[in-house]
């Protein structure tokens, strides 16, 4: 059996359709933040059991065979909500899982890093980075993800096997979908007002991947042999865009059901820029993504029509709002008491 940790949301729940296709057993341990709508459709199919990372109960890994952990807070605007419980999550409770799956004699942990760590701003030295090159990382999320890097490769040994795994920035449709990702705010801003946004000139890189081609990286690391990942970091990237030739992809994939127009602000703004290597997952693992962006923006229109995505205003599809919103309504009942 495998367990998914965070199994319901945004990658997490793209994973487990493709891990329950490959016939494996799987378990999902996930707070449902944003709920269950992500692994309703395969609800009969997993074991799913609603926790808080920081505090998973030992028998979470009775029969478990190997770990992959998505779970913790997923990008800078939340982790800079509240920095530490994004430390107690993303480095914190990492080490503590990791302790008990070696205790435990489960070899494999797979662990979700970003390719953020690289990340040195707009004004640094435009570098193709790789595994090897020197991490800087400057935000509250990047240095929890490369703080629970360093443990866990101080921790790989003959009896414990831990992978890490840097994507880059995700794009795609979800079950548990998110309009807060570079690509996927491009697409509902186009369809929602027939334009797009580019801020400071579009001239940031960025390393991007679909969530899809996430998941199976992701269990590539799983099924890989000991020798070839144990201790290993591997960058999972598709392709480095600059963000101006990404808005340019998406309204050519939208072209057919909307006029879309390119708004370029050339004001001078705090971003993020960094290209990044994905040569060694496909040297060592044989592993490529292989969809690009203007294929996954026509798949996700797709999906979200399907599926009633449409309601593009919705904190739940971004996570900083809903994060937010939760603790408002967290501090409101405590005056309150019960709604009714």
């Amino acid at each position: 059996m495998i367990l998914v940790t965070g199994g319901a949301g945004y990658i997490g729940c793209v994973l487990v359709r493709a891990l329950l296709e490959k016939g494996e057993t799987v378990r999902v341990f996930d707070k449902l933040f944003f709920g269950d709508e992500g692994v309703r459709e395969v609800r009969d199919r997993i074991d799913l059991v609603q926790g808080d990372v920081r505090a998973m109960p030992e028998e979470i890994l009775d029969g478990i065979d190997a770990v992959v952990h998505l779970a913790g807070l997923s990008n800078d605007p939340t982790a800079e909500f509240n920095p530490k419980a994004n430390f107690e999550m993303n480095t914190i409770a990492t080490e503590r899982l990791a302790e008990r799956c070696k205790r435990r004699g489960i070899r494999r942990f797979v662990y979700a890093s970003s390719c953020s760590v690289y990340d040195q701003g707009l004004l640094a030295e435009d570098l193709l980075l790789d595994e090897r090159s020197p991490i800087r990382p400057r935000a509250a999320y990047a240095t929890s993800k490369a703080e629970a890097e360093k443990i866990l490769i101080g921790m790989a040994d003959e009896r414990f096997c831990p992978v890490i795994l840097r994507k880059g920035t995700l794009y795609g449709f979800s079950p548990r979908m998110r309009y807060d990702l570079v690509v996927n705010t491009f697409a509902k801003d186009a369809l929602q007002r027939g334009a797009i946004t580019v801020h400071c000139g579009g001239e940031m890189w960025r390393p991007l991947v679909d969530v899809r081609d996430a998941a199976r990286g992701y269990i590539s690391c799983v099924e890989a042999p000991e020798e070839k990942v144990r201790g290993e970091v591997f960058n999972l990237v598709f392709k480095n865009y600059r963000i101006l030739e990404l808005a340019h992809w998406v309204k050519e994939a939208l072209k057919d059901v909307a006029r879309i127009e390119i708004q370029v602000d050339y004001t001078p703004r705090n971003a993020r820029s960094y290209r990044v290597s994905g040569e060694k997952i496909q040297t060592v693992l044989g592993f490529r993504p292989a969809i690009p962006v203007k294929d996954s923006v026509e798949h996700m229109l797709q999906q979200v029509r399907r599926n009633g995505y449409t309601n593009f205003g919705s904190p739940r599809y971004y996570n900083i709002d809903y994060m937010t919103l939760l603790c408002e309504m967290e501090e409101t009942l405590k005056r309150i008491g019960s709604v009714f």
